[in-house]
């Protein structure tokens, strides 16, 4: 149960702050994808890859929802630009030192840089199948993914040494990873089933959107549950990092409650809807920290 002791090179100080500048980015890219949909831009820009038939970028013609969704592709290059510098900054140590290089940073940090072209590509088929609810789903979920994997490539470089969490604890955060991502599932198809498509042509999933807010509600139920019980078992255990992260965890879900039930007796404002998938995002960075933080931490020399 001890702390693995292997002896690792400090990460350089530029790759923590490109690791850092890929969460800010990627949580950054779901909120601004939120405000296109918001908005009703989802096909501001008609077609994918060019902006129109005729032209890769915006014209006045398509007024503000052109703006909007132009300028949330726009912020793909920006996303890609730190995803490689990231990339690069992680290959040089190995290239470098090709046999006691730790190579896990260049592992993320490629399946990171990986996860952008893709983004991309199913962006290109949410606006070529006219914003199909299931395919914006996707491409929600793929990003809370990349946000997870950037929690662990931050956490490769900077986590504090720990121990490996007991098998109780553990099953407990593992048990709350999934059903958090069932929450964040289930929260997809409660926006695909709601007034918010994205366009005014638009079409919904056909589920009644009052009936999956209840759904999504008791899954919550479960996950809030599932974490109490985790920091719970997490204290008894006398593992912090464990029990700091279940927290952190717990905090999330909390606020999330309180938008989530706001927007609903609201009537789903879109400033609370954009709160609310910052949070999401933000409760995807979290169950990855907990997942993580049920295992041991390799130090760093």
């Amino acid at each position: 149960m001890g702390v693995t002791t292997a002896v690792r090179t400090a990460p350089s100080p530029l790759l923590v702050r490109l690791a850092w500048a890929n969460l800010v980015a990627n949580i950054g890219i779901v909120v601004t994808g939120g405000a296109v949909r918001l908005t009703g831009s989802g096909l501001g820009c008609p077609t994918w890859p060019r902006c129109t038939e005729d032209s890769y970028v915006v014209h006045g013609e398509l007024g503000i929802n052109g703006a909007i969704e132009f300028g949330n592709r726009t912020l793909t290059f920006v996303l890609a630009a730190i995803a490689i510098a990231c990339w690069v900054a992680a290959i040089l140590p190995v290239l470098r030192d090709r046999t006691g290089a730790d190579r896990r940073p260049l592992i993320v940090a490629t399946v990171i840089a990986l996860g952008v072209p893709a983004q991309a590509l199913i962006g290109g088929v949410t606006v070529l199948t006219d914003l199909n609810p299931w395919v914006v789903a996707l491409h929600l979920l793929v990003s809370f993914g990349i946000i997870g994997a950037c929690v662990l490539l931050l956490d490769i470089l900077v986590g504090r040494p720990r121990a490996w969490a007991v098998p109780r604890s553990r099953q407990a955060a593992l048990a709350t990873f999934l059903v958090g991502w069932v929450v964040l599932y289930l929260g997809t198809v409660v926006t695909g089933s709601g007034p918010h498509s994205g366009d005014q042509e638009s079409r919904r999933t056909g589920l009644d959107p009052g009936t999956m807010s209840h759904v999504h509600a008791w899954a919550v139920y479960a996950l809030v549950a599932l974490t109490i019980l985790t920091v719970v078992l997490a204290r008894r255990d006398g593992n912090l990092p464990l029990r700091t992260a279940a927290l952190a965890l717990l905090a999330t879900e909390a606020v999330q409650a309180v938008i989530g039930y706001s927007q609903y007796f609201l009537d789903l404002p879109i400033a609370l809807v954009l709160l609310h998938m910052l949070g999401a995002a933000l409760t995807a960075a979290a169950l990855a920290w907990l997942a993580i933080s049920t295992r041991a931490h390799r130090t760093a020399r």
